[in-house]
């Protein structure tokens, strides 16, 4: 039997926002997200050695970024893409994950802040995330160093973008040592409305509503990402529908057992398994969507993140 949702998270869901899409406005989401990290400015961050704001090359044109250093000796270097739904979340939302990776991993961590619907719509995030890996690849010697240690990683959408910018870096000869995809979004046909694409996953009906992350949620993101529902079958979209995911990097997938998104990110983790690709899989029991986002809180999810860095940080060091 799975461990029961933890006590400590149970009391928190009331407290999270984006939870109901009929007053919802890409406007309110953001602020939403930037007051939850704003309400935790009382704990201080967790220390880095050196955090700093810089420009990184998007699709068209530069995006902001924000590079976390834990020391000046060579170092893996990990491109980090935050969630919030593709239209949600920045670099502030998502400082103290960047730093609990740049701490866990010891990598140079460069957090991107992508272009994000409805201004930008599919396939825009998907390319400003790839062009910036590719910049970051292009100066290896003003990150971490060292071009055979480096990496991608992202949560919810952002674990999208990390999953499906590691296909095209493959695509594209650009060696990668791993990727962290924290409960990722990784099959979007349907726009998470289609009855018969839902079954497919059942914990978008088992976990549909209640529990932080409702179905009807993904249904509002999907549907301000993707202009067009046929858009969802893209594997830049949807990478669980790419035709051959071998000889990517080697992966870290995390799941949430209450989370709608449980079963795609499961299914995710098996298929690249079943490509010869190397995987290390957590399935979160007894947590949430967005525990990374709750260590500060809950023993459980801090525990469950650090498993999921110290596999990502192995991965890291054995190189491409």
């Amino acid at each position: 039997m799975p461990a029961p949702l933890d006590p400590v998270v149970e009391k928190i869901i009331p407290l999270l926002p984006l939870r109901d899409p009929t007053v919802m406005t890409p406007v309110s989401a953001r602020d939403a997200l930037r007051a939850l990290a704003a309400a935790r400015a009382e704990v201080p961050p967790p220390p880095v050695a050196r955090a700093e704001d810089i420009r990184v090359k998007g699709a068209s044109g530069f995006l902001d970024a924000r590079t976390y250093r834990m020391g000046t000796a060579k170092a893996p270097t990990v491109v980090f893409f935050h969630g919030g739904g593709w239209v949600a979340g920045d670099l502030e939302t998502h400082d103290r994950q960047a730093r609990w990776l740049a701490i866990e991993t010891g990598a140079v961590v460069v957090s991107v802040d992508y272009r994000r619907p409805p201004e930008v719509r599919f396939p825009g995030a998907f390319e400003d995330a790839f062009a910036a890996l590719r910049d970051v690849a292009g100066r290896i010697a003003e990150f971490g160093g060292d071009a055979k240690r480096i990496g991608v990683a992202g949560d919810s959408a952002g674990g999208n973008l990390a999953a499906v910018t590691a296909i095209a870096a493959r695509d594209a000869g650009i060696p990668l040592a791993a990727q962290l995809l924290v409960y990722p979004v990784t099959d979007v046909v349907g726009n998470f409305a289609d009855k018969t694409e839902n079954a497919r996953f059942p914990s978008r009906a088992e976990n549909a509503e209640g529990y932080f992350l409702s179905r009807a949620v993904m249904e509002w993101f999907c549907g301000h990402y993707l202009e067009d529902k046929a858009h969802g079958a893209d594997w830049r979209a949807s990478p669980l529908r790419a035709q051959n995911l071998a000889g990517l990097a080697p992966a870290v997938v995390t799941t949430a057992w209450f989370d709608p998104l449980r079963d795609e990110g499961k299914a995710y983790a098996d298929a690249l398994s079943k490509a010869g690709v190397p995987v290390k899989y957590h399935p979160g029991e007894g947590l949430i969507h967005g525990y990374f986002g709750l260590v500060d809180a809950s023993d459980t999810a801090r525990a469950e993140a650090q498993r999921a860095r110290a596999d990502f940080r192995a991965m890291l060091e054995k190189g491409a």
